[in-house]
């Protein structure tokens, strides 16, 4: 049986809607725990790795947000290939419910001052668990919801999975600022932090309801009707199509560089770094993402028009030519430039984020595409991603110089040039593996 998707017939508008909300729901809550640490990271760091130094204190909390990237491969080559065997909307429900679990968690560890080095030790085990679940999200849900839509809207309707990331970031960031504004110091390390973290609960049951009632992905009803559905979807993926993963992780290279040096580097680096007051370097980044959250959905939208690789080649040109310029901005000591410099910084970031979602799972066949895109996702996140807060703050303390962040993303910049040069145009055509082929 031939699929409405694989046809490129129009679907049931509902059966879209809620796929495209259960998988960006989903996102959401995985950036919305990778927000908050990020903008609780010093307060953290204070909680956890008490030190006299403070650059000391803040490197060891990202040293912790790192470790969860070290099993995003693991939970990527655990759940790709059962996404594959036994359905998309099976998977996702259970990578939502362990995230949130692990999310949870961080807020319930007792302090360093409570229970000595257990503290870190336990926050350190709830960050794993956390990236064993991610390692299966947005491989997921990006797969779930390419294979959901028709060729011609793939590009805008998968651009909601960055609608859906962006919004948690935003809410992890609008929390966070207002505990900073109400509550004292104090209070904060004392209690406030937590507060994000336990939201992760509810927010979790939700998702799950909603991917509880799901149907599975369009795509992968038609596989199995076909009985062509993989007996061995993670061999024949690294054996068939190592290429194509090699291509896939050049790709997410400059993806996450990008976000996890502009959205989640950047809070510290403002206020640490330049000496900006905490709550307004967060109000002015939030200002950003709520309007790279209405520039997704449009230049997903685009990239359905003009092609996923004119897009992606433009943001990168861009990373190489502006970012230098854009971080004298941040330095200026204006409010206004460093809003301008951010909105550079976010604009180029959402051109890759908004585009990529409906690139890279297209690189693969249906029989693999979980386990493909997964396996190379989060090999390459867990190399270039988690690590990238790290190797910056360690190359600015190192170095003294703050324009280390901008040299960073324009190296990746450069070295995503190749795949995407590389890669085939998947805009308007035909899923690989799909009847339509």
């Amino acid at each position: 049986m031939v699929s409405n998707a694989q046809q490129g017939k129009p679907m049931d508008p509902s059966v879209v809607r809620r796929a495209v909300a259960a998988a960006a729901l989903g996102n959401c809550l995985e950036w919305f725990d990778f927000g908050v640490y990020s903008y609780v990271v010093a307060t953290i760091g204070t909680v956890f790795f008490p030190s006299h130094s403070n650059s000391a204190s803040i490197l060891s909390s990202f040293a912790a947000f790192a470790v969860a990237f070290l099993v995003r491969p693991l939970g990527g080559l655990v759940f790709g290939p059962l996404g594959d065997r036994l359905g998309r909307s099976r998977v996702l429900a259970i990578t939502i419910i362990t995230m949130s679990f692990g999310t949870c968690a961080v807020g319930l560890i007792p302090g360093y001052d409570r229970i000595g080095v257990w503290a870190p030790v336990l926050l350190v085990l709830a960050r794993l668990v956390q990236g064993f679940s991610a390692g299966g999200e947005y491989g997921g849900a990006a797969t779930f919801v390419v294979e959901s839509a028709t060729d011609e809207r793939r590009g805008f309707l998968a651009s909601w999975l960055d609608f859906g990331t962006l919004a948690g970031y935003s809410l992890g960031a609008c929390i966070v600022t207002g505990l900073t504004l109400g509550l004292s110091h104090a209070e904060m390390v004392s209690w406030g932090w937590r507060v994000p973290f336990l939201l992760a609960g509810p927010l979790g049951l939700f998702g799950l309801y909603l991917r509880l009632k799901l149907e599975d992905s369009i795509a992968f009803q038609g596989l199995e009707q076909a009985g062509e559905v993989s007996a061995a979807p993670l061999k024949e993926a690294v054996g068939e199509h190592w290429r194509r993963i090699v291509l896939c992780m050049g790709l997410v290279l400059i993806l996450n560089v990008a976000y996890y040096d502009v959205l989640s580097y950047l809070p510290s680096y403002l206020s640490d770094q330049l000496g900006i007051a905490a709550s307004k370097s967060l109000l002015v980044i939030v200002a950003v993402m709520v309007g790279m959250m209405g520039l997704a959905p449009v230049l997903g939208h685009l990239s359905d028009r003009i092609g996923r690789k004119a897009v992606l080649l433009s943001a990168c040109g861009g990373f190489i030519v502006l970012s230098v310029p854009a971080f004298w901005l941040l330095q200026s000591g204006s409010t206004v430039l460093l809003v301008v410099g951010l909105a550079i910084l976010g604009l180029l970031t959402v051109m890759l984020a908004g585009v990529m979602p409906s690139t890279l799972p297209a690189i693969f066949p249906t029989r693999n595409r979980y386990s493909g895109f997964a396996i190379a996702y989060n090999v390459s996140t867990s190399l270039f991603g988690g690590t990238a807060p790290f190797v910056i703050q360690w190359l600015v303390s190192s170095s003294g110089n703050d324009y280390m962040p901008a040299f960073y993303v324009m190296g990746a910049a450069a070295i995503a040039l190749v795949p995407i040069m590389l890669m085939h145009e998947t805009a308007r055509r035909p899923l690989l593996g799909s009847a339509a082929q």
